[in-house]
């Protein structure tokens, strides 16, 4: 799409903002409700798509995808009657007598940006956020991901107004044409090395964004752990759509005394989930593009291997694979792996785990497998993370109940359910002041006499 047709959708969407119809809290219901009736309509399309772009199942594009942005709609209607009042704050006494109260207020023009990962979530869940908040949005889907971002413009422009929601897809080209537009909002998924570029171009207009990127995110097994239950949720939640996912455990860090246990509690996991020979499952996806495929495949230090390693470069495949005798030193540790390769460490004393965790980037996620609360608290308040599980991992951003988003180089702000509401909204501070009474002690020539006393009474 050429920089002249994004600039005329921007304008189209201001002019449709400034209209005023999207304050309107049953229009927004009504966009929420065409928004849910047009994804169930498609939902057999939607996994076909994710199925050609990732190889994922039916069934894991239902429960990691579809079914979440439904979710999330049913929360947002259910809620965004009480998200969007007005809400009463105490007044201060030296303002007597007025009202105070919070007014949230869409931005107005917003721009949504999302990856190849989890290519339909990732746009349409902002999107639910947006809109409930009476914005106007334009989407840009991931670009490695072309069947799922053409079935996506396919049901927005079949459900709305281009002037209300619009969709640009293509590369890195439309990518700086949009980022060269002033928008109201930014909302951006995917790596750090384009989030600082959004954050850039954002600056230049004074556009405030959200920015949900990732990072290497610990998974933290102590000798107090239930090891099998720990295998098995790891192994679920690290090679879920192949690795590729923003909160996957990209490392473990396994007390020295259950290591060998824990691995090879891990490596029949492994077995048990996927199968003897993985690169057969019909349920295991693939590597979104040649160009990750061989990265991933440069990290594994093949020595170090002690489950999997295989691939397929036909299938773009790479089996669930296991390293042991890891140190940071170790390719596989120099970058976020987005990928099926978990290697293992290991630490002797949790302070070695907590310097170790905060001397590194903020990671988005961070996951805790213990039994001992008081580690529990430890790693909790003294960890810097985006957010986690404890005893489970991923499942945290599963939920309309609990804003998820990063911290320091993994990200900042957050959405879904209420704090997507906000994300998407500015709280307007208002004093509606009465008139039938005016205190005169404010006002010059001062009367020190009468009010000083007063004064501070007032304000102290």
């Amino acid at each position: 799409m050429e920089q002249q047709q994004i600039s005329r959708i921007v304008e189209e969407q201001r002019a449709f903002f400034e209209s005023g119809k999207t304050l309107s809290i049953a229009y927004r219901k009504r966009a929420l409700t065409a928004l849910r009736a047009a994804i169930v309509a498609r939902e057999a399309d939607i996994e076909a798509a994710l199925f050609q772009d990732l190889g994922k199942s039916d069934f894991e594009g239902y429960m990691c995808e579809v079914g979440m942005a439904l979710d999330e709609i049913s929360y947002m209607l259910g809620h965004i009657d009480r998200f969007a009042k007005e809400k009463r704050v105490h007044t201060p006494l030296a303002q007597f007598a007025s009202r105070s109260y919070v007014k949230p207020s869409p931005y107005g023009v917003t721009l949504i940006m999302s990856p190849w990962n989890y290519p339909f979530l990732l746009t349409i869940d902002p999107l639910i956020d947006a809109l409930a908040a009476g914005n106007t949005a334009v989407l840009k889907p991931g670009a490695y991901a072309p069947a799922t971002a053409s079935i996506i413009k396919e049901l927005i422009e079949s459900t709305f107004l281009r002037e209300y929601v619009a969709v640009v897809t293509g590369g890195r080209a439309e990518n700086a044409c949009l980022l060269d537009q002033k928008f109201d909002y930014i909302f951006f998924t995917g790596s750090k090395s384009v989030g600082k570029e959004v954050m850039k171009k954002a600056a230049e207009h004074l556009t405030p964004v959200t920015l949900e990127l990732g990072g290497k995110s610990p998974c933290i097994v102590d000798e107090t752990a239930d090891l099998a239950l720990a295998a098995r949720r790891i192994a679920f939640g690290k090679y879920l759509n192949c690795g590729q996912t923003c909160v996957a455990p990209d490392y473990v860090i396994c007390h020295t005394s259950v290591r060998d246990r824990f691995v090879e509690l891990l490596k029949n996991e492994i077995v048990r989930q996927f199968g003897a020979d993985p690169l057969q499952n019909p349920d295991f996806g693939h590597i979104i593009n040649q160009k990750h495929f061989e990265r991933i495949l440069s990290l594994i230090d093949a020595q170090k291997v002690v489950h999997g390693g295989r691939s397929n470069a036909d299938t773009l495949q790479i089996e669930p694979t296991v390293m042991t005798n890891v140190t940071w030193q170790d390719a596989v540790m120099g970058e976020e792996i987005f990928g099926p390769v978990l290697p293992i460490l290991t630490f002797e004393s949790m302070d070695e785990v907590i310097q170790t965790v905060n001397s590194y980037d903020s990671p988005l996620a961070l996951y805790l497998f213990s039994s001992n609360k008081k580690i529990l608290r430890r790693i909790t308040a003294e960890c810097r993370f985006g957010g986690g599980c404890v005893n489970d991992v991923i499942i945290h951003l599963a939920t309309a109940h609990m804003g998820f988003g990063g911290v320091g180089e993994s990200g900042m702000g957050s959405y879904h359910g209420k704090a997507g509401f906000d994300t998407f909204s500015h709280y307007k501070s208002i004093v509606d002041k009465k008139t039938w009474i005016d205190l005169p002690m404010r006002y010059q020539p001062y009367n020190r006499v009468l009010y000083a006393k007063l004064l501070r009474l007032f304000l102290k």
